[in-house]
């Protein structure tokens, strides 16, 4: 067992049903034991106190009873309504009570003295009406406001607090934020058991709301201040203390939507759950590139969350258009759900909060922020990166797949950006402009991508018809070329290749017909060789021919003599 919760052992937890309020209070408020709230006006407080009713009368079968010093029970009801809640239904089926009551100095003060009892008598009557196990008294100070002896004051508290615990209530007091006091009197913090202090301010025109548990008898608590949203479904908090560095990994791949683009990634694309910052100056196609990962995880049937801080859904899925992705029927088909904010619409914590409870509600696989820079503009460097960390952590806890834009301003260091979130990123794309020729291109950088074998060349970044397209860069004696100067280039060189093609193709019609010439020089001077060895065997045939005859007319006159020497003989 960790030492949070050997802590936690032996107090019992009364849940409030509160997004994130039960996490930094670790499990909810002290069951059975007094809580006060306290803040300034218009900081929650009467809210926080009706949704721990709510919440326990719909999700814990805890009946519960909101006691008004202030507003009548017609009043809270109109309020409550606008969170989607029916008081009077509750109320009719008695698991609530509304009651609303008017205390005048007079009726707790009797012969000098200040008796609570009649009070007592009138919450135990609504207590018992509905078994209530939850109370919400708003607020202390119109009970307490008249008392002008503290000694006296701090005695009632303790005796109302008392009468609480007798009865087992869980319970919530409210009361109202002194000048540098918790409360009003400063003392009923002392006496409660929990004490939760709301804060709504001010800061350069922001308003931003935060929460604080400021003491918590026999259990640990999330010490820190925590930003808190409300809107139409009531209070939830974002606690950030839970945040940590041991979040699994995937080793799967998800595409960016551009083809080549996966290439330089090792040919798988981006890990699932990773963080992506894509940086460039203004118009180097920094939404293109997120619009097209958006496309792609829609097209694999993912969720996609895409917070536009500076342009409308509709002004996004039009401009997307124009480059052949169309994001409309994935909005249409709820694949895709796009939220714009300004940034200045609110201060950085309650963007986180923004953020938080739309993922919850979204439950997305693939976040698009597009630009983050924009929150500079409420706040400075070191808090934008202190509320980014705590956002990617979050991201990552969930497996969620995060891309961030970054502008980077002309004249600054590109391999930087404005909210120095760069060694946050697993992934950083760098794009920028080269100008040359009259003109502007673009170019796109892999500066970084952790756990993976990436290239480490530039590519032209193109924004084309039909969606985006990297083509190598040409690298020349001038340098790197693109755009015009890039096309002339090739054309030059086409012209000059075909101009080598055609003297090869000359050379070698001249080899062959010299080869030709040769050949036949050949063939010419084997038949004068023929011809001539005919002749000379011809000759020889005829001296051979010739031989013979003279042998023979040779041997014949022979002959003849022999004959005509012997007739002489005889005769």
């Amino acid at each position: 067992m960790d030492r949070a919760a050997g802590m936690t052992t032996g107090i019992e937890k009364c849940p409030t049903g509160i997004p994130g309020l039960d996490e930094i209070t670790a499990g909810g408020l002290p069951r059975g034991r007094p809580t006060l709230v306290c803040g300034g006006a218009g900081c929650g407080k009467t809210l926080l106190g009706m949704e721990f009713l709510i919440r326990g009368a719909l999700d814990c079968n805890e009946p519960g009873v909101f006691v008004t010093f202030e507003e009548t029970p017609p009043e809270l009801t109109r309020n409550v309504a606008s969170l989607g809640v029916d008081l009077d239904a509750l109320v009719a089926s008695g698991r609530m009570a509304i009651k609303h009551i008017q205390l005048d100095r007079s009726e707790i003060e009797v012969a000098g003295d200040y008796d609570l009892e009649g009070l007592f008598i009138q919450l135990g009557n609504a207590i018992d009406s509905v078994g209530a196990r939850r109370i919400v008294l708003d607020t202390i100070e119109t009970l307490f406001g008249s008392f002008p002896n503290e000694t006296i004051l701090r005695a009632e508290l303790q005796r109302l607090f008392r009468w609480l615990k007798a009865r087992g209530l869980t319970a919530v007091i409210t009361g109202e934020r002194g000048d540098r006091t918790y409360t009003r009197h400063g003392l009923e913090e002392y006496v409660a058991d929990c004490v939760i202090v709301l804060d709504h301010r001010i800061v350069d025109q922001i308003a931003t709301r935060r929460v604080r548990v400021v003491k918590y008898r026999g259990s640990v608590h999330g010490p820190d201040e925590y930003p808190f949203l409300i809107d139409a479904d009531g209070i939830s908090v974002l606690p950030i203390t839970s945040l940590n560095l041991t979040h699994a990994v995937s080793s799967e791949r998800v595409p960016s939507g551009v083809h080549r683009l996966d290439a330089l990634l090792g040919g798988g694309g981006y890990y699932r759950g990773s963080s992506i910052l894509v940086s460039g100056t203004a118009g180097t196609g920094k939404s293109s590139l997120a619009a097209s990962f958006v496309d792609a995880a829609c097209r694999r049937g993912e969720r996609c969350l895409y917070l536009a801080l500076e342009e409308s859904p509709a002004q996004i899925v039009r401009n997307m258009r124009s480059i052949g992705i169309d994001l409309q029927p994935w909005v249409d088909g709820g694949k895709l759900q796009i939220l714009p904010s300004r940034s200045t619409a609110c201060g950085l914590e309650l963007h986180l909060a923004t953020i938080h409870r739309a993922v919850n509600r979204f439950h997305p696989q693939v976040v698009v922020i597009d630009p983050i820079s924009n929150l500079t503009t409420i706040g400075s460097a070191l808090e934008v990166r202190a509320m980014l960390t705590r956002l990617i952590d979050f991201l990552k806890s969930l497996q969620i797949t995060a891309l961030f834009t970054s502008l980077n301003h002309a004249g600054n260091t590109l391999e930087a950006t404005d909210t120095h979130i760069s060694s946050l990123a697993d992934t950083w794309l760098l794009l920028r402009d080269v100008e040359s020729n009259g003109e502007r291109n673009r170019l796109l950088y892999l500066l970084k991508s952790r756990g993976m074998a990436h290239s480490n060349q530039m590519r032209e970044f193109l924004l084309t018809d039909r969606g985006i397209e990297l083509r190598d860069v040409y690298l020349g004696t001038a340098g790197v070329l693109t755009g015009t100067a890039r096309q002339v280039q090739e054309s030059t060189e086409k012209a000059e290749t075909l101009v080598r093609a055609q003297e090869v193709q000359a050379r070698r019609r001249d080899i062959e017909r010299r080869r030709e010439v040769v050949e036949a020089r050949i063939l010419m001077l084997r038949a004068e060789s023929a011809a001539e060895m005919l002749e000379a065997e011809t000759l020889i045939a005829q001296a051979e021919r010739s031989e013979v005859l003279l042998e023979t007319d040779r041997s014949a006159r022979a002959t003849l003599r022999k004959d005509e020497a012997a007739a002489g003989e005889r005769a």
